[in-house]
């Protein structure tokens, strides 16, 4: 199905590869660097922002657009094949929904947009020094969500639930960010640890273990499925 354009180290990028692998669609990859603001982009999605799967006939942009198409367009097998991202009762729903913007909105504002300029943007990019001070905030409120979903994890198996589910596409996408740079000390969180761990060793999970940043050597464990 179509193209893809995303940035390997971009949680919402990963959330679609996820997506679009959890439904066993078959969707090539282009590369865009999220600070270029090329011109040819900006023409296919004037909100710079990603990622964008494009199709014949539309270009689809942002990964709540993108995660609602590809759920309408494919809907849940009976045979399991394909898991049912979003559950149908309502309640269970709406709990997936708010784990996913959960991520894709507080997480990814508190913590992931603050360590994705300090350690990629500014050093790389702009060839400045990371702000400490920034990342110190950053570091302190992931302390807290890891808190926050250490908590969760004592009463349910999964992020959203009882049942994988888009909630934990999302957060696994943000965590593993997170843990390209060797930004989580997961011992201080073994009940994440034991979910990242599950979701990580899924089929799907395999694409993102390869990436890489010129200039950036993930930890050792981030490939190891059993880390």
């Amino acid at each position: 199905m179509g193209q893809l354009i995303h940035f390997s180290i971009c949680p919402f990028s990963r959330t679609a590869r996820l997506l679009l692998a959890e439904y066993g669609i078959d969707a090539s990859l282009a590369e865009e660097k999220p600070w270029e603001w090329r011109a040819p982009f900006l023409a296919v999605n004037p909100g710079g922002n990603l990622p964008v799967l494009l199709l014949d006939n539309a270009a689809i942009c942002g990964i709540t657009p993108i995660t609602e198409y590809l759920f309408e367009t494919n809907p849940f097998a009976a045979d399991n094949v394909v898991p049912e991202l979003y559950p149908e009762e309502p309640l269970a729903k709406a709990e997936t929904r708010r784990m996913s913007d959960w991520f894709h909105q507080k997480f990814h504002a508190e913590v992931w947009s603050y360590l994705a300029y300090e350690r990629i943007e500014n050093p790389f990019v702009h060839r400045h020094p990371p702000n400490p001070e920034a990342i110190r905030a950053a570091m302190a409120n992931m302390h807290n969500h890891m808190a926050y979903l250490s908590r969760l994890l004592e009463e349910r198996y999964w992020i959203g639930g009882d049942y994988m589910s888009m909630a934990d596409l999302a957060a696994a996408a943000h965590l593993s960010c997170l843990d390209f740079l060797g930004d989580i000390t997961w011992e201080k969180a073994p009940l994440v640890k034991n979910w990242y761990a599950r979701i990580k060793s899924r089929p799907s999970f395999r694409p993102i273990l390869k990436d890489s940043f010129p200039g950036i050597v993930p930890p050792a464990h981030y490939t190891n499925l059993d880390f």
